[in-house]
């Protein structure tokens, strides 16, 4: 996944696909490519790499055509390289696809075409679309990609081109974004509409389940059935600045916007249909390989650090296994006691982390089994481990980790059920719950933030002040990490979390009149001592912003002000909550004029011990 163009007119396509690929670069990417009609053939030129060396390609063997489509990916199925860059083609070379996001279904439809004779040169479930094009094809393009569509699943954007029918582009939307661009004699496509701003602000923003076939002089739009979709023309009217984040003004609230999204990425494929566990073919282990497992070490640091924390609940409560959580940077100082019955898990969303590269080299010295959860395919941690759960957030630009982290905790939830089905610790009608309940986290976090008036007025009112305080206990008090981490590194307002019951220990001499305490109160069999806390920082005079779950009637009645998350299972809740808690750091940081997506002294990636 990542970017995608396309053009069909009078002019040549490639300075165009060029162009439209480097406005998409702020995503991004570990490959380029894009494919051109010549008027006699498709051809194909892409690269592993950064866009320029794909550009010295095509400035030393020009692709010349007036119409082609392009593509710069991050990886999700298969390393990066040449042979997985896209677009890719089918057998002959005379259909070419480029796709955004995840066919779930891409492994039983290639062994359905390799038995039939398709030979395949990638490791991407993209390619299984070009293939299945070839097979349907009976000389009507359009027809052909109706079946395709009618046969994968999952989330896409895709964009075919065809040698036998090169005078149009076909496309069609699930879960991605897809945008036409209306010119006067020629067209555009694009997943983000950066891409052709400088060329059009006319544009169709298809819908899910639409479909469009795409001439220099006209776009027509329908449903996959291929019954006709009356379309408005929306026009563009944001700077390209702005049109890179989406119209929105910083990439930090885009992206939090993008959970639901990562959210059913990250699941997808994985959850089974019939809600009776988690499908993780990158593993495949058996019984015996979980009852080997005598201790999991976690290793990470920062956010990621904070989702092993939550990590460490799931695996203890669920699987019964002691679970050390450990900053990567302290590890491989202090002689960690890790063997070849400990299963050691890195999490970092670069895997590039310079101190979590090196625990995980140590665990692997000492014997360990080692396992990355990982956003980045082919990262030096992704390569180093043994096995890798990719969480496919997609690229994440702002420095402060939101999608990341939210598919961090649904990895390492999956990796816990996945774990306790095995080794038999959890019922079959338990298991059942938390699959629906993940399952349904995308519609909820929508929820969310589809309400977001309530937090800004609360960021408004106390985004001055200089010290703010998190509580929580349970998985909350790890939320509540993760929470307190967010206000102080864009907004720049001292703040700590504290596991609740640690307030009479010191924390209660900091809590004076007017001081904003957040406390999350979701997790059920800790809810009425979290309550008892809650009336001990109201009893100083704190300010304090209640986090609960939907139908909690006794919220209101111990707290300023009440923040509302759907109701869901409490193993879930983590997930929900640390979204109200984003967009309150957000906020803040806007009420102070804070800069949101490169706070000082920060680094996105930390390269350097």
């Amino acid at each position: 996944m990542c970017g995608i163009v396309g053009y069909i007119g009078p002019k040549q396509a490639m300075p165009f696909l060029v162009e439209g690929l480097k406005k998409l670069e702020y995503r991004g990417y570990d490959s380029a490519g894009i494919a051109v009609f010549d008027g006699g053939r498709v051809n194909v030129e892409k690269s592993v790499g950064r866009l320029s060396v794909l550009e010295k390609k095509v400035e030393q063997h020009p692709l010349e055509g007036h119409i082609g489509i392009g593509h710069t990916r991050w990886a999700t199925h298969g390393r990066p390289s040449d042979a997985n860059s896209h677009p890719h083609s089918d057998c002959t070379g005379k259909f070419v696809v480029v796709h955004n996001g995840i066919i779930e279904n891409y492994l039983h439809i290639k062994e359905k075409l390799i038995a039939k004779g398709h030979k395949f040169t990638s490791e991407t479930d993209t390619e299984v679309v070009a293939h299945l094009v070839e097979e349907y094809y009976e000389g009507d393009f359009e027809a052909a990609v109706k079946k395709v569509l009618a046969e994968i699943e999952g989330s896409y954007a895709l964009v075919f081109l065809s040698q036998y029918e090169p005078d149009k582009i076909i496309c069609s939307k699930q879960d991605n974004p897809l945008v036409i661009g209306l010119g006067e004699g020629e067209n555009f496509i694009a997943s983000d509409i950066p891409a052709i701003i400088s060329r059009t602000r006319r544009t169709y923003i298809l819908s899910d389940g639409e479909m469009a076939v795409v001439t220099r002089d006209s776009a027509w739009v329908m449903n996959r059935q291929g019954v006709p979709v009356t379309k408005k023309v929306f026009e563009v009217n944001w700077d390209a600045e702005a049109a890179e984040k989406g119209g929105y003004e910083h990439f930090m609230i885009k992206e939090i916007y993008e959970q639901p999204k990562a959210i059913r990425e990250t699941t997808s494929g994985r959850l089974a249909k019939d809600d009776s566990g988690v499908i993780l073919d990158e593993l495949k282990w058996s019984k015996d390989d979980v009852a080997a497992i005598k201790k999991v070490a976690i290793v990470a640091c920062g956010t990621a650090y904070h989702a092993g924390i939550v990590g460490k609940y799931y695996i203890e409560q669920l699987v019964r296994i002691p679970v050390e959580v450990d900053v990567a940077s302290e590890f491989r100082y202090r002689a960690p006691l890790v063997d070849e019955h400990t299963l050691t898990v890195v999490i970092s969303q670069s895997g590039e982390t310079l101190d979590t590269l090196a625990a995980l080299k140590e665990a692997k010295k000492l014997g360990a089994r080692t396992l990355a959860v990982t956003n980045v395919v082919g990262s030096s941690i992704a390569r180093e481990a043994d096995q890798v759960i990719y969480t496919w957030a997609g690229p994440e630009i702002a420095v402060a980790s939101t999608k990341a982290y939210t598919t961090q905790l649904i990895g390492m939830l999956m990796l816990a059920v996945y774990m306790a089905t095995l080794r038999g610790t959890m019922s079959a009608d338990r298991v059942r719950e938390i699959i629906r309940g993940l399952k349904a986290l995308p519609g909820q976090a929508h929820e969310i933030l589809d309400n977001v008036e309530p937090i800004k007025t609360f960021a408004q009112q106390y985004g001055f002040c200089e010290d703010v305080f998190f509580i929580g206990r349970s998985l909350d008090y790890a939320v509540a990490l993760e929470g307190s981490l967010k206000l102080k590194e864009i907004s720049y307002i001292h703040a700590e979390a504290y596991a609740a019951g640690e307030l009479k220990h010191g924390t209660l001499a900091l809590i004076i009149e007017g001081v904003p305490v957040i406390a999350l109160a979701t997790q059920h069999d800790v809810y009425e001592k979290m309550l008892s806390n809650i009336k001990e920082v109201k009893a100083r005079d704190a300010v304090v912003i209640g986090v609960a779950m939907q139908g909690d009637e006794q919220i209101d009645k111990y707290v300023d002000h009440a923040i509302c998350i759907p109701a869901t299972d409490k193993y879930l809740a983590p997930i929900l909550t640390v979204i109200p808690l984003q967009l309150l750091a957000y906020y803040a940081a806007v009420t102070r004029g804070a800069d949101v997506d490169k706070p000082r002294n920060l680094a996105k990636s930390v390269t350097v011990e």
